[in-house]
């Protein structure tokens, strides 16, 4: 590779980087769970021999893709190179390796030119429903949430393990959903494995190895570079999450060095009893990624770019939790990390960094009840997604109904009422949640939904900032905390719970909206006009917060 111009290297950089967006594609076009070929909640990337990154798919969740990084390393260590051979793909959904819970399959694949293997495909995808309690926090331990695979393989020389997929469909209430999204992720690995070795075979190749120093050589060089540019110290910030039992608070130190930035989460609070703990590798994908959306957005997401970030965490507390803690809904608190760590960065960056958003995603997982089954209504599991504002910029209003920083975009409301029996009746903006400022936040949204078929419903209920909403930043205020109720009833519901709607009433929720950024009377008033003329403000808010005559 010495031979080979700077040009051509990134030729073929981009190459891989078409590669592994193909095979994202693949597995979105294959799968059968509107989860994941509707809202995207998957990974692919391709990896040397030594279990580097090379390069991800632009499509997909940070949660995902991060914890994918390291996950490929622990299974090449479970499975030597000289024992794979052409055909194998090996599976795990292990949430201490894969990607933090167990719905999240990892699949790895080697890929062999001339009989040795020269490089290695992954992918995850999320897995609709494996048994236990399903995707909800109530369960007390790992083994009340699921079937946990341990690694092993999935296929062997190109033969599907039967008893293996028999397993997992035995354990879920939606077995054909999830062999055949099982089949989509053995796709995609074979769709990269072949587009890789096309690739090759244009340009020459016989390994990656050159090309792979390059790459991350380069990004590593970038990131450094980027983080130097920071005056160093060691910034702290707490941010408080709603939590379960009680509210909880998140500690975060960054320390920045030249050389290396370094993230610790000592003083968070400990594990909760119930199902919203996060493995460190959730916590630390969503974290780093936070990171490098402003210090280094412009260079591709790899080894490189990845080996100058840190993350450590005592063991035991709610970011770092062990087994057998329970870790289903790991995504409720593993999502603030970005503004947690946003706190930290701000004090050394304030031009860079966004206020507060909503964060974590409304994943409002549905199914049926064991009453309506018996009664011969329809089983169905199905798993909603929606999303508040992000936070406002310094230079920008903050987005609405934004899928930051989870990537997964929201459900579609005709796939939804196909797939299982409810009827979605409202979905709309929410005018003045987005907090004021001189840049508004992002707002949230509202969503009404009732039974389709009369029977009852379940959902699996964990969200965040219900009690504590998205902070602005520089003088810019909070934005709406979010809300859930159903109509009739004189309380509203907790954020964390497991709800039963009765086929004749409707569920209503309502997402946060992001916080503002910079004083309300330093916005423009012309962009405030506009912003009454779509709705996104009031005429009241314009006079008693902007102190501005509509």
């Amino acid at each position: 590779m010495s031979e080979l111009s700077p040009a051509l290297l990134q030729v073929m950089w981009n190459r891989l980087l078409a590669v592994v967006e193909e095979q994202g594609q693949t597995l979105i076009r294959a799968a059968f769970s509107p989860i994941v070929r509707e809202c995207g909640d998957i990974s692919a990337g391709i990896f040397d021999v030594r279990g580097r990154m090379l390069a991800q798919a632009v499509t997909g969740t940070p949660g995902h893709i991060n914890t994918m990084a390291e996950a490929v390393k622990t299974l090449r260590g479970c499975f030597p190179l000289q024992t794979m051979k052409p055909g194998d793909i090996y599976v795990t959904n292990d949430p201490w390796i894969a990607s933090g819970h167990l719905n999240d399959f990892l699949l790895m694949m080697p890929v062999f030119k001339g009989g040795r293997v020269v490089a290695l495909i992954s992918c995850t995808s999320h897995l609709v429903d494996l048994g236990g309690l399903g995707m909800g926090p109530e369960g007390s331990d790992i083994y009340d949430e699921g079937l946990l695979i341990p690694p092993c393989r999935l296929l062997e020389e190109g033969h599907v393990n039967g008893l293996l997929l028999e397993i997992i469909k035995a354990n879920s209430r939606e077995p054909i959903a999830n062999e055949g999204d099982l089949y989509a992720l053995i796709a995609c690995c074979e769709a990269g494995a072949e587009r890789l070795l096309r690739m090759m075979e244009d340009f020459g190749l016989d390994d990656l190895e050159g090309l792979a120093d390059h790459i991350i050589e380069t990004s590593r060089s970038g990131t450094l570079q980027a983080i130097a540019a920071l005056p160093e110290g060691v910034y702290r910030n707490v941010l408080k999450a709603d939590g379960y039992e009680t509210e909880l608070e998140l500690h975060a130190s960054l320390t920045i060095r030249k050389e290396g930035l370094h993230l610790d989460f000592a003083g968070t609070s400990p594990c909760s009893k119930k199902g919203i703990n996060v493995p460190l590798n959730y916590a630390t994908a969503y974290s780093v990624f936070a990171l490098r959306c402003v210090l280094a957005p412009d260079i591709p997401n790899n080894a490189g770019s990845l080996e100058p970030f840190s993350v450590s965490a005592p063991p035991g507390c709610i970011l770092n939790a062990e087994h057998p803690a329970p870790v289903a809904m790991r995504h409720t608190l593993g999502q603030m990390t970005p503004d947690l760590v946003f706190g930290c960065l701000h004090q050394a960056a304030p031009e860079l960094v966004p206020a507060e958003g909503a964060s974590c995603m409304y994943d409002l997982p549905l199914r049926h009840t064991a009453d309506s089954a018996r009664n011969g209504g329809q089983r169905f599991a199905l798993e909603l997604v929606h999303n508040g504002g992000t936070g406002a910029r310094p230079y920008a209003d903050g987005l609405s109904a934004t899928a930051y920083p989870s990537g997964v975009f929201g459900s579609q409301v005709e796939v939804s009422e196909s797939v299982a029996p409810v009827v979605i009746w409202r979905r709309e903006l929410l005018t003045d949640s987005g907090g004021a400022g001189s840049y508004r936040g992002g707002l949230g949204q509202r969503i009404e939904m009732t039974s389709a078929s009369g029977e009852p419903f379940l959902v699996f209920l964990s969200v965040e900032r219900l009690r504590n909403p998205a902070l602005g930043r520089a003088g810019g205020l909070p934005g709406s905390p979010g809300r859930i109720r159903v109509e009739g009833r004189d309380a509203d519901i907790p954020g964390k719970c497991e709800l039963r709607v009765e086929g004749h009433e409707r569920l209503i929720f309502e997402t946060p909206g992001g916080g503002g950024f910079g004083p309300p009377k330093g916005r423009d008033p012309a962009q405030l006009r506009r912003d009454l003329e779509q709705g996104l403000v009031s005429r009241e808010a314009c006079q008693t917060v902007y102190e501005v005559q509509p």
